[in-house]
């Protein structure tokens, strides 16, 4: 399995984001889209999630909400994605139902990533492996961790934490099944859809 792109929304969403999130899906194969709209209130993401989720899936791409199993399962989505100070991934997992994908945070820890595969985690998240403006992320992960991952677990690693076009490259070679990417997407030079096909030519390794 190569390396997928895996796209976060910004935490509040510009007016207009839905025509952006077109061209960022139409220049690329996009594996997953996290909504991730923390500087929303619940009643807000209610009215601004179901255009994203209506064009990403008609795109064949999976919608992963943030945080909120029962919030994710009543918008439709694939799968919801939980952090450790959330809700914890077994009760996440009894939520969404078996047929729902389960992300979930493991940081640079080993033992968070075992233990989040033996909760019915479809995939573990490490990061952050650099520094990000998202979100204040309170551990730095090493390439390293994604090598091990990858030689002993066949459930798929995310990448994620402040990767850009110019970084990402250690990370796709250490062995990620996938690269989460927010602002390197979204605030990139040349716009979004340069920016996913840059990724895409590095997963492609040119």
């Amino acid at each position: 399995m190569t390396c997928q792109l895996y796209l976060i929304t910004p935490p509040r969403l510009e007016a207009g984001f839905e025509d952006t999130l077109a061209e960022a899906l139409s220049a690329g194969e996009v594996a997953a889209l996290q909504l991730r709209l923390k500087d929303h209130p619940v009643e807000e993401i209610k009215r601004l999630a179901p255009p994203l989720i209506k064009l990403a899936q008609s795109m064949g791409v999976a919608v992963i909400l943030n945080d909120d199993p029962e919030l994710a399962v009543a918008l439709g989505c694939d799968g919801v994605h939980v952090g450790q100070g959330d809700v914890p991934a077994k009760a996440a997992r009894a939520a969404i139902g078996p047929n729902r994908m389960l992300g979930v945070t493991c940081h640079n820890s080993r033992h968070l990533a075992m233990e989040a595969g033996e909760a019915g985690a479809d995939y573990v998240a490490f990061g952050a492996f650099y520094p990000t403006t998202t979100k204040d992320a309170p551990t730095t992960a090493d390439p390293e961790i994604l090598e091990w991952w990858s030689d002993l677990f066949e459930l798929p690693c995310v990448a994620i934490g402040g990767i850009t076009v110019d970084n990402s490259k250690p990370l796709i070679e250490a062995g990620a099944d996938f690269l989460a990417v927010s602002s390197g997407v979204w605030s990139h030079v040349d716009g979004p859809a340069a920016a996913v096909i840059a990724f895409h030519s590095l997963m492609r390794g040119e």
